[in-house]
């Protein structure tokens, strides 16, 4: 079946086929103020399609980027987890390179500058790039990390260049999957990278996507959804190498990778032997993203099942995590007001709205404790263990959570 976008976003192939169809969603960040609740919500299809021609899994819809991320209500040093994994991550880099006051270190997507922050403190320069004038003016005001509030392309790397900007490490850490223009974003990459510079980059791995039924991860922001043999193709078409590549645990599961200029580096083992294992697997074929779409269904229905049973009952149920992809869970599932009271998130800049489409008010998680819910949907499973320790007082109260994903089971 022959999706509905013209050409592939990063090949221009015009041959894509329809993987999954969620249906119409409303943006899944659009959080809801309560004067908003009695307008009509806009939403788009959210169609999942396959390039077989260069491996690229994408949404066929493209919602201008100044209409998502102008405004944006998620910040990074709200979890400790993302805290940890930055604080880890750039105190690695810091010391294997070498980095000290006369390097630059560059991210794309720099958020509230919660990983920024880590080599700052280093005495090692640092700038960020982040399009949301909300965060931008936080990682500005609260962190003093310098912040050009605009979105990156192969332009905007060309104009610092030619302020003699370039920058020894540049963080592109799950930002590439939001990119319409994916040879523009890469081209600008090469633009503003040292000659031996590393892009450091981070994206959800498709294959723990497929393998874990991780369909909550769709939604408009996220364009694209990476196997290294994608991006592989990808980063060669605009001049660059990825020279080595690791799997991480973080957001149910990511791709690390180090690209380099292309007269400068080779792939390593960790490249040539991931490729070879995504060949095995079938990452070409489109019979391999078939099963996933059955899957999906299969979890939907057994969640609804799960649900439906417990409110039978007498159990009363909320959610915890006003994320992205609890929205497309419970949009997708129609698990609404008349299965859930409520969702708790740490966030409070998200406090105080209600969730797209199913329009659930979203409370601090001392909610939790003041109604004891007997069951709470774990929207945001991929910080399960923080959670789970963080309401730990829920859980002795006798509380119990249902953590849907990767395989579906109360804790």
């Amino acid at each position: 079946m022959t999706a509905t976008a013209p050409v592939c976003r990063s090949c221009g192939s015009e041959n894509l086929s329809l993987v999954l169809s969620l249906g119409r969603m409303p943006l899944a960040n659009a959080l809801l103020a309560a004067d908003q609740l009695a307008q009509e919500e806009a939403a788009y299809p959210l169609d999942l399609a396959f390039c077989p021609q260069c491996s690229l899994v994408q949404i066929t819809e493209t919602v201008p980027p100044e209409q998502l991320f102008r405004e944006y209500l998620y910040f990074s040093s709200f979890s400790d987890t993302m805290l940890r994994h930055a604080a880890h991550l750039s105190g690695y880099i810091a010391e294997s390179r070498g980095l000290n006051s006369r390097n630059l270190v560059l991210e794309i997507a720099s958020n509230d500058g919660y990983l920024l922050q880590y080599y700052q403190q280093r005495g090692i320069p640092v700038l960020g790039i982040e399009p949301a004038l909300n965060v931008a003016r936080v990682a500005q005001e609260e962190r003093g990390i310098h912040t050009l509030c605009e979105f990156f392309d192969a332009t905007l790397a060309q104009d610092l260049r030619l302020q003699g900007i370039k920058a020894d490490v540049i963080h592109a850490h799950n930002v590439l999957a939001h990119v319409a223009d994916l040879n523009g974003f890469v081209e600008g990459l090469g633009i503003l990278l040292d000659d031996h510079g590393a892009a450091v980059i981070e994206v959800p791995y498709l294959k723990d996507l497929i393998d874990h039924c991780e369909f909550d991860t769709i939604y408009h922001e996220h364009l694209c959804y990476f196997s290294l043999t994608a991006l592989d193709r990808l980063f060669q078409r605009r001049g660059l190498i990825i020279f080595d590549v690791e799997r991480v645990p973080i957001h149910g599961g990511s791709l690390r990778l180090w690209a380099g200029k292309a007269d400068k580096v080779q792939p390593g083992e960790r490249v040539r032997s991931l490729l070879a294992e995504e060949n095995a697997w079938g990452v070409d074929r489109e019979e391999f993203y078939q099963e996933f779409a059955r899957g999906v269904e299969n979890l939907k229905c057994s969640l609804n099942r799960l649900l439906k049973g417990l409110k039978e009952d007498g159990r009363r149920l909320a959610a915890y995590g006003a994320a992205a992809k609890g929205s497309t869970l419970l949009n997708f599932c129609g698990i609404g007001q008349d299965t859930l009271d409520f969702v708790v998130d740490r966030s409070t800049h998200k406090q105080g709205r209600h969730m797209p489409g199913v329009r659930l008010p979203i409370h601090p998680p001392a909610r939790l404790l003041e109604s004891q819910p007997d069951y709470v949907l774990m929207l945001t499973w991929n910080f399960a263990p923080e959670i789970l320790e963080q309401q730990r007082e829920y859980l002795q109260r006798g509380g119990r959570f249902i953590i849907p994903l990767p395989e579906m089971h109360i804790v």
